[in-house]
């Protein structure tokens, strides 16, 4: 799953740690932290850091580029007003921070509408504030989780960030708009907020229709095993729906399935179980159930992930492919390398047979083989067998080196530190196939862990735009750890390295800060067209600006100087050039 399999057992004096997939495999499961009741690890308090804290709840506006230590006062200029720019249809977001000395109770937020000229505004409901939660990431207190909860305790000589989410209805009039938002408790005389914000004159599509190819892989085993539901239940498909829809919001392109029993072994806390039953009969011949496949694809579809179907996978890391012997009532393995005879005697009837299928259900032109970082002397074996044996059948494919030659596949994505030619995505990208970076459990920098810089997560459109990639791949959105609200570690990974977003459809500074950079790539892409197709000289000069600016964006300069820095002087630039056209 885009890393290596190094999953171990350690012995800590006389007890044993289990690695996170034989706690996934029954009994050992710990209990999950209820969804709507979430705790948080105690941290240590600076005694000395709150001694000057006069008494009460303060507030401020604070930095989305920031994370705000719990047991330490912000480091804020005090300001309560804040003003912002957005397109139509953008989610544009600011972040308060609240703090205090002897804590507040029943702390909790009230928004209403922004008001502009006549009786132009935007709604209270697009208007929305959530608590931000602290997990361990790395042995430290991170702020990343966006809280569903209404209203909450603040404890004694903490602080407690804000996060403001501000969806410009389509049909907004340009102009500015004002607005307030209070944080009233029980305890505490209440704080305003006052909001400015300006909205410009274009328009974002849809979602569904942003180009970006965003690819997060998604780990249905993880939210039945979470919520202790059965996979493929009543409760499991009610849970995931809220869940899928989130990352549909975000422009998501790519459904993951599995074609096969765990593709990527047992590296996740939760394994991925396959959604097409392999049956051997008693006379030899294969049956194949695609019932959960058909059902997720068709599920996934009505939650709006709807571009491409990518089934994992023919080259698992294990290379051994379970199936059900009807013979003796017994589940088997075979193990096969590709290129052998016996992995083509394994895989043919099947790719024929799911080619059949596939045709029938219509959903054949948007589904992929798909695979990650297997050696090129292999792929190039699967490629070859796959378009003699089904060439109707495109592939998807992630590597972690730079092909010395070109990979003749659909959809390809590379890692950050081996970066395509651009002539080479230029060549793809006006084929029309999906050319894509992803990051995983490295770079250090840039990433999108909880430890990471916010900006970093939104740098990852910023860089696509800048090397003409047509997306993002991130190798899980909801692979959790056996308390992700908790602690975010794992056994092997970078902490946060498996997931993006949390249990209870809650999203996340970084999901947002991603979800930002997307957004800023489809504004880049409507401003260049725009400039482009205009003749005035002062046009070329902006198309110019923007381009030095994209030039910036590269994986050199993120090791140097903080992805903040970039991100922010090219949004700054997308806001001039997009007044350009009031």
């Amino acid at each position: 799953m885009l890393h290596s399999n190094r999953h171990r057992i350690i012995v800590v004096g006389l007890c044993w740690i289990m690695p996170a997939a034989l706690f996934a495999e029954g009994c050992f499961a710990a209990a999950p932290i209820l969804a709507n009741a979430p705790y948080e690890p105690p941290g240590t308090i600076l005694q000395s850091d709150w001694q000057q804290v006069p008494a009460g709840l303060h507030g401020a506006f604070g930095s989305t580029d920031r994370h705000y230590e719990r047991h330490k006062a912000p480091d804020t200029d005090g300001s309560t007003a804040w003003s912002g720019a957005g397109w139509r249809r953008e989610r544009v977001s600011a972040q308060i921070v609240v703090w205090t000395a002897a804590g507040a109770e029943q702390v909790r937020i009230t928004t209403g509408p922004l008001r502009g000229k006549d009786a132009s505004h935007i709604p209270a409901s697009s208007v929305r504030a959530r608590f931000v939660r602290y997990v361990l990431a790395n042995g430290k207190l991170i702020p990343d989780v966006l809280d569903t909860i209404e209203r909450l305790d603040i404890a004694a000589q903490t602080t407690r960030p804000i996060w403001l989410s501000i969806d410009v209805p389509d049909k907004t009039e340009p102009g500015v708009y004002h607005g307030k938002i209070n944080v009233v408790s029980k305890t505490d005389a209440p704080l305003t907020f006052n909001i400015e914000l300006e909205v410009l004159p274009m328009t974002l599509p849809l979602p569904s229709e942003w180009s970006f190819h965003l690819d997060l892989w998604q780990n249905p085993w993880a939210v039945a095993r979470y919520h202790r539901v059965e996979p493929w239940s009543k409760e499991h498909w009610q849970l995931l729906e809220p869940h899928l829809r989130m990352l549909a919001e975000a422009g998501q392109k790519c459904l993951t399935t599995t074609i096969v029993y765990r593709p990527w072994g047992t590296q996740t806390y939760d394994p991925h179980g396959t959604m097409v039953r392999w049956i051997r009969r008693a006379d030899g011949r294969w049956l194949y159930d695609y019932h959960v496949f058909d059902e997720y694809v068709k599920f996934g579809a009505k939650c709006g992930i709807t571009r491409q179907i990518n089934c994992y996978s023919m080259v698992p890391w294990t290379n051994r492919f379970r199936y059900f012997d009807q013979a003796t009532g017994n589940y088997n393995f075979i193990k096969a390398q590709p290129g052998t005879v016996e992995y083509e005697r394994h895989w043919r009837p099947f790719i024929k047979d799911f080619v059949k299928h596939l045709k029938q259900k219509g959903w054949l032109e948007k589904t992929t083989i798909a695979m990650d970082e297997r050696p090129l002397a292999t792929m190039r074996k699967v490629i070859a067998f796959v378009k003699e044996n089904a060439p109707e059948l495109k592939l998807s494919l992630a590597v972690n080196y730079q092909p010395k030659a070109r990979i003749d596949v659909y959809d390809l994505s590379a890692a950050i530190g081996h970066p395509l030619e651009a002539s080479f995505i230029r060549q793809r990208t006006e084929q029309s196939r999906p050319t894509t970076f992803y990051v995983c459990c490295g770079p250090a920098r840039p990433n999108t862990f909880p430890c990471s810089p916010p900006a970093q997560s939104t740098w990852m459109g910023w860089y696509a735009a800048g090397r003409g990639y047509s997306g993002f791949l991130r190798w899980a959105y909801d692979s959790w750890v056996a308390e992700p609200l908790y602690d975010t570690s794992h056994v092997t990974w970078t902490a946060g390295d498996c997931f993006l977003v949390y249990p209870g459809r809650r999203s996340s500074i970084r999901f947002e800060r991603l979800r930002e950079g997307i957004a800023d790539y489809e504004k880049i892409r409507i401003l260049r067209q725009e400039l482009q197709t205009d003749s005035n000289p002062k046009s070329r000069a902006a198309l110019k600006r923007l381009d030095s600016v994209l030039a910036e964006f590269t994986f050199k300069s993120a090791q140097k100087q903080p992805c903040a820095d970039a991100v922010n002087a090219g949004k700054k630039l997308l806001t001039e050039l997009c007044r350009k056209f009031q």
